[in-house]
């Protein structure tokens, strides 16, 4: 009861503020932060937790009818996962859809646990990773529990970290890989022929540059990857907040202190330019010094390499 009269107390006082300010231009990733952290206080699951939940499921869902895309929160809760057993596939009392499983709650304490309500889908989300504990380690087992993917409990631990340190949910900077100050160049690679391994299409765009010149991760992201591979050589791999997963291969070396699971920045140098790879360990010189940059697509189920060089050239033009 004192839980419900709390998210009563704090949706009241958010349907007040969004009333008072419709007709101002107010920030939607404030709006979005306020919604978790009223969670927050009552389900006591971390505001940057919800936020990641809520972001990775945006990316996967790139059906969303107008109204959806207007929507505050985009988690879309199975209808299996809600309604459980229940003959119905409509907004009911959340006593009913307990009786037969489902986990559907109502969040904004009007009595009835809406698939379609933001405060409903939130709450229902934090309700059931309450039941796990609090932890970093529960929340892990809770999402585990719900998405039965280990990439997607990873992208979703990773989104949150970022969010926590950056106490922020927008993190759109950008930058070339290559500084401003050296020479570069490269054309449109993606698709092409090799050979090394057997035939193959080149899954990402070769920028040319001399030996030691910097790399630069491109956007915000965590180092998922890193290490030696017989195709790409010495390789990084960073997944951002969209579920692109960014890989460097044929790097000279890495960046002093850069390990797995770190924090980095768009424009914080990774490593440098090399020719490493097409075999053992510590093979190089094969081939001209280059970086292969490649970007991959994960939509909840499969990931992808689609075409980087659209994204270079955007990021050339507004290289710092």
């Amino acid at each position: 009861m004192i839980q419900r009269y709390l998210l009563l107390s704090f949706t009241s006082f958010f349907l007040l503020s969004t009333i008072a300010h419709a007709e101002e231009n107010v920030d939607i990733d404030q709006e979005k932060i306020s919604l978790y952290k009223q969670i927050e206080a009552v389900t006591l699951i971390p505001w940057y937790y919800l936020a990641a939940i809520n972001r990775y499921e945006s990316n996967i869902h790139d059906d969303q009818s107008d109204e959806e895309d207007n929507a505050l929160i985009k988690i879309k809760v199975p209808e299996q996962k809600w309604y459980g057993f229940s003959p119905t596939r409509e907004p009911t009392e959340e006593s009913l859809l307990e009786i037969f499983g489902g986990i559907g709650k109502d969040g904004d304490g009007d009595g009835i646990a809406d698939h379609t309500n933001d405060h409903d889908i939130l709450y229902t989300v934090a309700h059931y990773i309450q039941q796990y504990g609090h932890a970093d380690q529960d929340i892990r087992t809770a999402l585990w529990n719900y998405y039965h993917r280990e990439l997607t409990v990873l992208s979703i631990m990773n989104y949150a970290r970022l969010f926590k340190t950056y106490q922020k949910i927008s993190l759109d900077e950008t930058a070339f890989p290559i500084p401003k100050g050296y020479n570069y160049t490269y054309h449109n690679t993606w698709g092409d022929a090799r050979g090394f391994g057997g035939r193959r299409i080149h899954e990402g765009t070769d920028i040319f540059a001399s030996y030691g010149t910097p790399v630069r991760a491109t956007t915000f992201g965590v180092v998922e990857l890193k290490g030696w591979n017989k195709f790409g050589g010495w390789r990084v791999g960073i997944r951002d907040i969209y579920n692109r997963y960014h890989y460097y291969a044929h790097l000279n070396g890495f960046a002093d202190g850069l390990e797995i699971g770190d924090i980095v920045e768009a424009g914080q140098t990774i490593g440098s330019v090399g020719s490493s790879g097409y075999g053992p360990p510590g093979t190089s010189g094969k081939f001209p010094p280059h970086l292969h940059y490649g970007m991959y697509k994960d939509n909840g189920k499969t990931e992808w390499s689609f075409d980087p060089y659209p994204h270079l050239k955007r990021w050339e033009r507004k290289n710092p």
